[in-house]
């Protein structure tokens, strides 16, 4: 994912208190205003650390021990209990890939391992058209069925949450923070966020959308936020060369291998952090006119920055300068 930086400003009367720290293989961090009766910044972090803490252990690939793991472990025609946050993404994970025909998928896992990029990886490479085929039978959402409180699998397939879990911990903080009666925050994690309310000068919050340059980190835009989701979905920050080719961690289950076309970077502004999560990456696995039409035709504020030659192409969607109108910065 593309780093999304909220730029915050302080003034007078409430106060703006912000903490973080490491998760999910990268960053979180939290702003928010605290009145004179708020809580304090080392209460809210407790808070915040217990829910990044639980979605580590229910969907982390990276720890042998978590709920997902356990079951990617398990063989063909198993099922295993799992928490009801693991069973929702599931079942977001199965709606994304209706609507993208199957090019996104949760189950990429072993297609992750076999090019270099998955937590099993050994070395980044191009496999042969053969070893594609053998790990292609063990993926596809369709091999996947929740049963009451349990998962199932009628392949040996292993399930990746890594396009959508970080909008999730993104959400459940949202709604912790504000169950601890705070009404002004933004909440990110690994540069998934949400932001609500104004700062304490009465402004907004300010989020700046990062341009696609693997040498520094560029606003390309900024936008106003207040009750919105934010994910940036980018090729261009974890991939390997090879023969004169770009293969990137982003790929097409249809295909088994990594999207390869010119859309190097979707941002998705929805109501929540999941939604925005989600639909950034299947819009960047459709490409440029497959996922220019889906936004259009779903009413998605997305903002597209796609590869021609040496220069970049911006485009934004109609909802996207709806909601965001003005010129980028």
């Amino acid at each position: 994912m593309l780093l999304i930086g909220a730029i915050s400003g302080c003034g007078s009367g409430d106060q703006l208190e912000s903490f973080g720290g490491p998760t999910m293989g990268s960053t979180y961090s939290v702003k928010y205003v605290r009145g004179a009766d708020g809580p304090r910044p080392e209460v809210v972090q407790l808070e915040v650390q217990k829910i990044l803490a639980e979605v580590d252990q229910q969907m982390s690939t990276y720890r042998s021990d978590s709920d997902i793991e356990r079951f990617n472990h398990l063989p063909a025609n198993s099922c295993q209990s799992m928490p009801s946050g693991v069973l929702q993404l599931v079942r977001y994970g199965e709606q994304l890939s209706v609507a993208s025909q199957g090019s996104y998928d949760l189950t990429v896992e072993p297609l992750l391992d076999l090019w270099g990029f998955g937590p099993q990886a050994r070395v980044e490479h191009v496999p042969t058209a053969a070893q594609v085929a053998q790990v292609m039978l063990r993926v596809g959402h369709g091999h996947l069925h929740v049963d009451g409180d349990q998962l199932c699998k009628d392949a040996a397939v292993e399930v990746d949450f890594n396009s959508i879990a970080a909008g999730y911990a993104v959400d459940l903080i949202s709604a912790r923070l504000q169950a601890l009666g705070i009404r002004s925050f933004v909440a990110e994690a690994t540069g998934e966020l949400r932001a609500v309310g104004k700062k304490p000068d009465g402004s907004s919050w300010r989020v700046a959308l990062e341009a696609p340059r693997d040498d520094q980190q560029v606003a390309q835009k900024v936008v106003d936020l207040d009750g919105y989701g934010v994910s940036t979905s980018g090729d261009y920050r974890n991939y390997f060369e090879q023969g004169g080719q770009r293969y990137s961690h982003t790929f097409d289950a249809l295909s088994g291998a990594p999207i390869v076309h010119a859309l190097t970077s979707v941002t998705v502004i929805a109501p929540s952090a999941l939604s925005a999560d989600g639909l950034s990456t299947m819009l960047l696995i459709l490409g440029p006119e497959r996922a220019w039409d889906y936004a259009n035709d779903h009413k998605i504020a997305a903002f597209f920055v796609i590869r021609a030659d040496k220069r970049f192409i911006i485009r934004s969607s109609p909802e996207f300068d709806r909601l965001f109108p003005g010129k980028s910065q």
